[in-house]
């Protein structure tokens, strides 16, 4: 027997663990990239390598509104991605409906994923004519204020208890050289912020009238109008923020160079990165202090249809390992969002996380946006809040006035 025969057969020997034996890549696509985000997005790249596979990481830069549609280009023209990001709702309706997103019934059955995931509203969003298309992986709440507890102690007064004090502190921040409200360029960020007054100053009542019934009458009514009133407000708050990114808007609130920022909980991956504590450094104020509620949404997976076999049971055991209690622990509390599973263990959760932990359990939790209006609606109310916050020409009269034409219309 020559040598390279020997050497074949003392391979054909060695007996090489399950999981290395069927190692598949597969590509995950997301935006998630500040350092808080990616400090998550190794979580689940860490769980999902222990099982044998390899993650393949297809971060995009920017936002989501950079990334899906690239993403769903890619799906339709082809080349699909192994699994994707796309938020709770209805931003992948129309790829399950053309029959290129993967049926995940089987496993979710598997995982008891209905009696597990809470609250169920997430699930519903993954779930089209009774079959479920998405693994819901964390449960994200626009309605936060973050405020910076130096940047009040340099102004020379107290942190604010809810948004009406924040407001009134303002004129002081702006003495002693701070920004009072920081706010980035992209479009969903002022759109984010306008629907977290909707639902603080509006209150449940007007924010479900709005964008869940679709009342016209109600979005030109006289409460909306004192929601208009407060984004005017925000507006010159807000300027001279001079920054593009959500991230860089966190930024400045973490340096004391900002008095306060609204923005989603996934922040608090910000604040943890720099190595700050939530009560001591920073405050946060659910509901801008004001509201007993938030409206919960988050992020979500969907796994392209592809034509291999050993890659879609790669895509199973993906979504399997994206719902186990470890990774939904360890990757939430990296993402500063809240756990889908409503059985695991907390004990670690900080300050923030615990009083949106504490809203959700009293029931408290609406539907967001993203799951009440279609990617059209959500658009067009977006390119009307980049107007509103980008130029004072545009009165907050007319600016209700073009809200609820849009309202009139959305689906």
């Amino acid at each position: 027997m020559n040598i390279r025969a020997l050497t074949a057969a003392l391979a054909a020997t060695i007996v090489l663990p399950m999981g290395v034996a069927k190692a598949t890549d597969l590509e995950v696509t997301h935006w998630w990239t500040s350092g808080g985000e990616a400090a998550a997005v190794a979580e689940l790249a860490k769980a999902f390598n222990a099982s044998g596979n390899n993650w393949v990481d297809g971060a995009i830069a920017g936002s989501g509104s950079t990334a899906r549609p690239i993403m769903i280009s890619r799906i339709t023209g082809g080349d699909p991605m192994g699994a994707t990001q796309f938020n709770h709702g209805r931003q992948a309706q129309e790829l399950v409906e053309a029959g290129l997103m993967r049926d995940l019934t089987e496993v979710a059955e598997k995982g008891n994923w209905k009696e597990v995931i809470k609250p169920a509203s997430l699930l519903d969003s993954c779930t089209i004519d009774g079959k479920i298309y998405c693994a819901p992986i964390n449960i994200h709440s626009w309605q936060w204020l973050w405020l910076s507890n130096a940047a009040f102690e340099q102004a020379g007064v107290p942190v604010p208890k809810d948004w009406h004090e924040f407001v009134a502190a303002a004129p002081k921040l702006r003495e002693a050289g701070i920004q009072p409200l920081a706010l980035g360029g992209q479009a969903w960020q002022s759109g984010g912020l306008f629907d977290t007054l909707v639902l603080a100053l509006g209150g449940k009542e007007v924010y479900e009238s709005v964008y869940v019934d679709k009342d016209a009458d109600v979005a030109a009514g006289p409460e909306m109008a004192k929601v208009f009133e407060a984004a005017a407000q925000a507006r010159e708050m807000a300027a001279g923020s001079n920054v593009q990114d959500w991230n860089q808007a966190t930024n400045l609130v973490i340096t004391g160079k900002a008095g306060g920022q609204v923005m989603g909980d996934w922040a608090q991956g910000e604040f943890q990165i720099a190595g700050q504590v939530a009560g001591e450094d920073y405050s946060c104020l659910p509901g801008l202090g004001i509201s007993p509620y938030i409206a919960t949404g988050g992020d979500a997976f969907y796994f392209p249809v592809l034509d291999d076999e050993e890659k879609s049971k790669a895509q199973d055991v993906l979504a399997e390992t994206m719902l186990d209690p470890k990774t939904q622990v360890a990757f939430n509390l990296k993402k500063g969002s809240l756990p889908v599973r409503g059985d695991v263990d907390l004990a670690s959760v900080n300050d923030c996380m615990k009083k949106g932990l504490d809203i959700v359990a009293k029931g408290n939790a609406l539907t967001s946006t993203d799951q009440a209006l279609s990617a059209d609606s959500q658009k067009q109310k977006e390119d009307l809040m980049t107007e509103f916050f980008s130029s004072t020409s545009l009165s907050p009269e007319d600016a209700q006035k073009r809200f609820a034409d849009i309202i009139s219309s959305a689906d």
